[in-house]
């Protein structure tokens, strides 16, 4: 009997365990996969259209109120400036098509020409710069045809002629991650940007400028050139899909990085991106050295900074090279 007993016991315990590890199993791990349908619900459940007016053309630039430039103004305690561009490199490559041409005209005299986006050079977005069905921020829809006679007559880069003055972050993830730089195709989430946020004691909100360093330029320097961005076959280690709400809830009005601030491969190309232009009205800078920046923020252990820059003011440009300037 004593026996009988023992053995019943013995299988309770067993069937209890058993059954704590399929329950255990069979509850699935959160999923990050943005599904198409869901980015489409993005677009409207998301979208800052008409949020400033039917005829805003500068989108969450409009988050830069005066107040928030004067505390931005406040955080320059000591005077030390950074460049947050990449020198112009005119050394033809696999993720440099286009260099830039600079060409001595005389003793005193040269000239500089550039085809500026992709993911080479750092430079400033426009809000005339992504369409979907030729459709831009805030619903404007251009004459394909006079667009390529004038410009945009809307939504250009000469908006941004008097400049981008506000608090930067820096959100550096090869460090939170304790390695230099990320490999291509890493992805960043939602809980790293977080997780960072707690380590560097510092909280995205409205009117910020946000740069998020993946260490593109740190791996090239190590490694060289490789594959990058949206082409056939490119790797880029950057901000996953679904951290797109996140963006939206904490009002950024500045976007950067040191790539186009999306990871690849994805199942959506080139979403975070491509949603922040058309759909936030986030203008992106682009391939920023962010090397210097990073070291210098770490040797202060101060991450957000004052944040200037101003972009070549070209009436219906949809974007333009510029030199972004973090200051201490």
């Amino acid at each position: 009997m004593r026996t009988f007993t023992r053995s019943l016991f013995v299988l309770l315990i067993v069937t209890l365990a058993i059954g704590k590890l399929s329950s255990q199993a069979v509850v699935p791990a959160p999923s990050r996969t943005v599904t198409e349908p869901e980015y489409e619900r993005w677009k409207k459940d998301r979208s800052n259209w008409g949020r400033w007016g039917k005829d805003d053309q500068i989108g969450a630039l409009n988050l830069i109120t005066p107040s928030k430039r004067k505390q931005a103004a406040g955080l320059v305690k000591e005077g030390f400036s950074v460049s947050l561009a990449a020198d112009v490199d005119t050394v033809k490559a696999i993720d440099n098509p286009n260099p830039y041409e600079h060409t001595m005209l005389a003793i005193g005299s040269d000239r500089i020409g550039v085809s500026y986006h992709g993911i080479a050079h750092t430079h400033l977005d426009s809000l005339a710069h992504i369409n979907a069905n030729g459709v831009f921020y805030n619903g404007y829809t251009p004459d394909p045809e006079a667009v390529l006679k004038q410009g945009h007559p809307r939504n250009s880069i000469h908006n941004v002629k008097n400049g981008i003055f506000t608090r930067g972050i820096l959100i550096d993830i090869p460090r939170l991650k304790g390695v230099p730089y990320l490999e291509p195709g890493t992805p960043i989430y939602v809980e790293d940007l977080e997780a960072w946020e707690k380590k560097a004691g510092v909280k995205v909100s409205a009117g910020d400028a946000l740069f998020v360093r993946t260490g593109v330029w740190a791996r090239r320097n190590a490694v060289g050139p490789w594959l990058r961005g949206r082409a056939e076959g490119g790797r880029s280690a950057g901000l996953d899909p679904s951290v797109i709400p996140w963006l939206k809830q904490r009002d950024i009005a500045i976007l950067g990085s040191d790539h186009p601030q999306y990871v690849s491969p994805s199942n959506l190309r080139g979403a975070v991106h491509d949603f922040a232009l058309l759909y936030l009205g986030v203008h992106l800078f682009d391939n920023c050295d962010l090397e210097a920046l990073a070291d210098a923020a770490a040797a202060r252990n101060r991450w957000e900074f004052l944040l200037s820059a101003a972009p070549l003011p070209v009436r219906g440009g949809t974007g333009s090279p510029l030199n972004p300037i973090a200051t201490f």
